[in-house]
């Protein structure tokens, strides 16, 4: 079997583009992923096309060999970025194919299910109404009525820390902007009560002494984790920070980290109980796996970042079905309308009770319906301000 043709739609998603690609093979048997990432995620197009054209003629049941073959010629333009997004979408394609051809569910490719009920919990559910703690505490109970167990958010994104002229002021919090994003916190956690897990999210956009106060301040709210206090490009500073950070608050890092080169130094310097990598980013479903075992061996839980569309949320759920560290899964609580309608297998009949239940169909289970991809084109123009909320 042979290779014979990559496409790749950027599809526009609810907070960015979404970029899917499928392989075709001589034989009839086809493969969808994803590479989603914002912003660039044109950037990121091209290169899927461009790696895309790469791997014609090879045998797409030599997932490995692809892999390694891709990371090892493109790793000149550097080992991550929309290089490794490009990747990350051929592997989930790739995975995809060849649990078709082998009539099995991508988990057992990935060594068996440990699970096929996928806990998840819910992001972007907070975009109808302002920045309030009474217009939170509003979603945050319609999350709970939808029988969620768990909710993301980011309260600073919305005090202007890092808008336009603020971004001068070295990231830093007024009092007021401090006090608001604790009155933000504290009534979704009254709101949901004590039997419910609340991750808080900061971006990277607080300087060290903000991210360690407000970590300080927030763990009277028992949060589930402190999301990335820091930056990826130093994992010392991380560790400064594990060291001023309460015990009782766990640190999540892993969306800006690529691959299993990327997580080592954060495992051996302990700086964090959870890791986050992306699917569509850090390498694909195969990388992800490979990442998951080398954080278990340091006793350290997966909860994979997925902001993305259908496809990246499927693979996630592949590979949280296939290891046993597995803590819970990211899921956009809000979407465009079309994110069911681009595949043949609708998210919405897989998501309910709080968990995303895996079929036993091969592959991911669905396939890509091109009509509808192309009726919403990803926007190439300026991102918006707000791509990190």
């Amino acid at each position: 079997m042979k290779i014979i043709d990559v496409k790749v739609w950027l599809v526009q998603g609810i907070k960015y583009n979404w970029t899917l690609l499928k392989i075709y093979t001589d034989e009839g048997y086809t493969g969808v992923g994803e590479a989603t990432n914002w912003p660039g995620s044109p950037v990121v197009y091209h290169a899927a096309e461009h790696l895309g054209k790469t791997i014609i003629g090879l045998d797409p049941m030599k997932t490995d060999f692809i892999w390694t073959k891709l990371y090892r010629d493109f790793n000149w333009i550097g080992p991550y970025g929309a290089s490794m997004c490009a990747i990350s979408g051929i592997d989930m394609a790739l995975l995809d194919l060849k649990a078709k051809v082998l009539n099995v569910p991508c988990y057992e490719l990935l060594g068996g299910a440990y699970r096929k009920d996928i806990l998840l919990y819910a992001n972007y559910w907070f975009t109808g109404g302002g920045h309030n703690p009474e217009d939170y505490a509003r979603q945050a109970k319609a999350v709970k009525d939808a029988g969620f167990t768990g909710l993301k958010f980011d309260p600073f994104a919305h005090t202007n820390y890092f808008y336009g002229e603020d971004l001068k002021s070295n990231l830093t919090l007024t009092s007021h902007q401090q006090n608001l994003a604790y009155d933000v916190s504290a009534a979704v956690r009254e709101v949901v009560g004590k039997d419910f897990d609340i991750m808080i999210e900061t971006h990277a956009m607080l300087n060290y002494h903000i991210a360690v106060k407000m970590a300080e301040r927030l763990s009277k709210l028992d949060i589930a984790w402190y999301e990335e206090p820091a930056g990826p490009e130093s994992s010392g500073t991380l560790r400064a920070m594990r060291e001023r950070i309460p015990s009782n608050v766990s640190i999540c890092v892993g969306e800006r980290h690529y691959t299993r080169f990327g997580i080592r130094s954060l495992l051996e310097k302990h700086v964090c109980d959870v890791i986050m990598p992306d699917i569509t980013r850090c390498g694909g479903p195969s990388e992800m796996k490979k990442m998951a075992t080398m954080a278990e061996a340091y006793n350290v839980l997966i909860a994979p970042h997925n902001p993305n569309g259908p496809l990246s949320t499927l693979a996630s759920a592949h590979v949280c079905a296939s290891i046993p560290n597995f803590f819970r899964q990211e899921f956009m609580f809000n979407d465009v309308l079309w994110r069911d309608n681009i595949i043949d297998n609708p998210i919405a009949d897989m998501v309910y009770d709080g968990h995303l239940h895996l079929s036993e169909k091969p592959g991911l289970g669905v396939d890509l319906i091109e009509a509808e991809m192309e009726a919403h084109p990803g926007i190439v123009s300026n991102p918006p301000n707000n791509f990190y909320i």
